[in-house]
């Protein structure tokens, strides 16, 4: 099982963004889904690793979160609110979400498996990949990522089809999809080896 712990970085020199993550990813396919636990925190429980390498890296890449993973058992029957599960999965996230303070890339993956640092790697070295985008090259990644060609993209933004290529070959959109298969393997494979 997968705990996600969330905490608002810089939380007291910005607005409140729990309730807009909670509106974000209110329909994930989740076992428990995001809740504010205390303050700037929310908390999660997932059972699928891929579900956890989208939602996580795109929390750390935009900036405003320090995240935790905890990969380990919790304890059954869970609660009908997160906030009050139990287990080594909790304590895992919670342990992750601390150290992950105060980091450059803030996300830690915590569990028994020797595989949790190969997530936790691949997983910072995706989120750098994101995060060092230009705005024009968010702009073009996002496009494509939802389904439009180069060609509909770079209409949509007013360039020629070459301005796109180049905007996504900066961006290292090429890079992304198999990171990402990465990220969701290592993620699997920390589950299968606690």
């Amino acid at each position: 099982m997968f705990v996600v712990t969330a905490d608002q970085r810089a939380s007291r020199a910005d607005a409140d963004r729990v309730p807009d993550l909670l509106r974000r990813h209110h329909d994930l396919p989740a076992v428990r889904g995001f809740e504010r636990t205390a303050g700037d925190e929310v908390e999660a429980v997932f059972g699928d690793p891929a579900t956890v390498a989208s939602v996580v890296v795109d929390l750390v890449a935009s900036g405003h979160w320090s995240v935790g993973i905890g990969v380990d058992d919790v304890e059954h029957p869970l609660p009908a609110q997160t906030r009050a599960g139990r287990g080594p999965a909790f304590e895992a996230a919670r342990a992750a979400v601390e150290t992950a303070k105060g980091r450059r890339v803030p996300l830690r993956v915590v569990g028994p498996s020797p595989w949790c640092v190969h997530a936790q790697t691949a997983a910072c070295l995706l989120v750098d990949l994101i995060a060092s985008r230009s705005e024009a090259g968010r702009e073009a990644v996002a496009l494509v990522a939802a389904g439009d060609s180069q060609a509909q993209a770079a209409e949509k933004l007013g360039i020629t089809p070459q301005a796109m290529s180049l905007r996504l070959k900066a961006a290292r959109w090429d890079l992304q999809p198999d990171s990402q298969t990465l990220v969701t393997e290592l993620l699997r494979r920390c589950e299968e080896d606690r």
